[in-house]
């Protein structure tokens, strides 16, 4: 590891690899629980109004995912880039690509913030929601109020993004935090006003809510009060992150004329980001019509896929963490021409964390029924329990498999190879998951657990497909610098 000045930055080329690995990895898992934590208030506060405001920012979901899917592709082009040329010890091209990615990224956010705002009514209806009805007239305040925004969302997660490359994971989740912590503070202020705010009454300072609603009369804004708390956390995290980047405090420095588009490193970016942002958000699709391939089975398979699908979530947190880790391991290993060492950083992942998740595998095998009525206030018949218990049970087992698979994503995504983890994203997906889950209901007719089933087979058979494809070495050509690589 090396740390100059206020770099906070992580060097996997030299020396042992556990511990950088881990310095990497740890702060990008608590990141990824940090947005947990945005979303859980946004969503409790948005309850407090009403089912239907609930439902609003449900139907404005799949169209922010999938914007946002599409620059987060771009920004995972300049992870990529970013820790190849630190690899390569070429700190002119880091501070070239941060200016070529942030400028082309900012381009991108203002494009589809006109566009978003414009046809917001329009996409919404497209997703289910009701033109006219009251859940569509607060989505559409909802969703156009977040697409004013929409710079400032993406210059925060392309800081992060950035920085990753770099081997700083760190500053991006002490700005997450921030972040997430003015997010909760404006959630309920912005929502539901000064008046029988539940905020006052419980730190005891109804007087104080008394005066300022005396002297505002503000009585929130409902949804688009969510929207606007997150515009504002997110543009203060941004603000600090890109004045912490055109600096120089966290050792890049990149200088005015790198902010001038060049048209070969725009085409990389795109190259590279497209597949990256095709992949995020047919995942996201995928996983909706998994959910209708459920509700066929009925309202309480649905409720215990939902519970069910909390606990495969943390895993898939955790697995995505050090997936991020391994993209920035193997970059710059890649980029040092070292390609034994990227190898070997990929199979330690790949160990750690099928070692760790087959033994939390146990556990939840054994405790399946107690872990899902922790997260059930209501189950008189027991039914959402015992098909909760059967998804843990069935699908459980193969977590070691699904954490392996996420770390070959992140190497293939490391090496530059964004096509191929996209390939093997739908294939676990929509060739394998979604096939077989509607095989299972309609023909077979074992009803919900044939979506178990489904999960379960496609862990296993999407790692070892990924897997072989890995030790093919192939994937090692793809390295964006162009330089040959050199095993050690």
């Amino acid at each position: 590891m090396t740390a100059t000045g206020e770099d906070r930055s992580v060097d996997v080329t030299d020396g042992e690899l556990l511990k950088p690995i881990v310095f990497l990895a740890i702060p990008l898992i608590v990141t990824q629980l940090l947005q947990v934590a945005y979303n859980i208030a946004d969503t409790f506060w948005v309850g407090r109004v009403s089912a239907d405001a609930v439902a609003a920012i449900s139907f404005a979901f799949p169209i922010i995912f999938l914007i946002i899917s599409i620059g987060g592709g771009f920004t995972v082009a300049g992870t990529i880039l970013i820790a190849q040329h630190k690899g390569a010890d070429n700190h002119e091209e880091v501070d070239h690509v941060v200016g070529q990615t942030m400028s082309f990224v900012l381009l991108v956010s203002i494009v589809a913030s006109i566009i978003g705002y414009i046809f917001t009514p329009q996409l919404l209806t497209l997703v289910g929601a009701d033109a006219g009805s009251a859940v569509h007239e607060m989505a559409v305040s909802y969703t156009r109020t977040w697409f004013l925004g929409t710079v400032t969302v993406f210059a925060f997660f392309m800081f992060q993004a950035l920085l990753r490359g770099w081997g700083d994971t760190r500053t991006p989740m002490y700005l997450m935090a921030i972040s997430v912590v003015l997010n909760i503070v404006l959630d309920p202020f912005l929502i539901l006003g000064f008046e029988d705010n539940p905020v006052f009454s419980v730190v005891g300072l109804e007087s104080l809510e008394a005066t300022l609603y005396s002297m505002t009369g503000f009585t929130g804004l409902d949804v688009q009060g969510a929207a606007i708390a997150t515009v504002i956390s997110r543009a203060v995290g941004a603000a600090v992150g890109i004045w912490l980047l055109v600096s120089g405090q966290l050792g890049i420095r990149p200088t005015l004329s790198q902010f001038r588009l060049q048209l070969e490193t725009v085409k990389t970016i795109v190259r590279l980001g497209i597949p990256a942002g095709i992949e995020q958000s047919t995942r996201a699709l995928g996983l909706a019509v998994l959910t209708a391939l459920v509700a066929i089975a009925g309202s309480d398979a649905v409720a215990a896929y939902g519970v069910g699908g909390r606990v495969y979530a943390v895993f898939t947190l955790l697995s995505l963490g050090v997936a991020q880790a391994t993209e920035v391991v193997v970059g710059q290993n890649l980029g040092a021409d070292q390609t034994g060492r990227a190898r070997r950083g990929v199979l330690l992942n790949a160990g750690i964390i099928g070692g760790a998740f087959a033994a939390m595998s146990v556990a939840v095998y054994a405790f399946a029924p107690e872990i899902i009525e922790i997260f059930l206030t209501e189950d008189e018949s027991g039914q959402v329990v015992q098909m909760g218990a059967d998804f843990l049970m069935i699908v459980g087992p193969t977590f070691a498999f699904l954490g392996v698979f996420q770390i070959l994503m992140g190497a293939f995504r490391g090496s530059g190879s964004t096509r191929i983890a996209m390939a093997f994203s739908i294939l676990s997906l929509w060739i394998i998951q979604i096939p077989v889950a509607l095989a299972l209901i309609e023909w077979a007719g074992i009803g919900e657990t044939g979506v178990w089933y489904a999960m379960a087979l496609s862990n296993v058979v999407s790692v070892l497909v990924a897997g072989l494809w890995f030790l093919r070495g192939t994937w090692t050509d793809d390295v964006v610098s162009g330089r040959p690589s050199a095993a050690e």
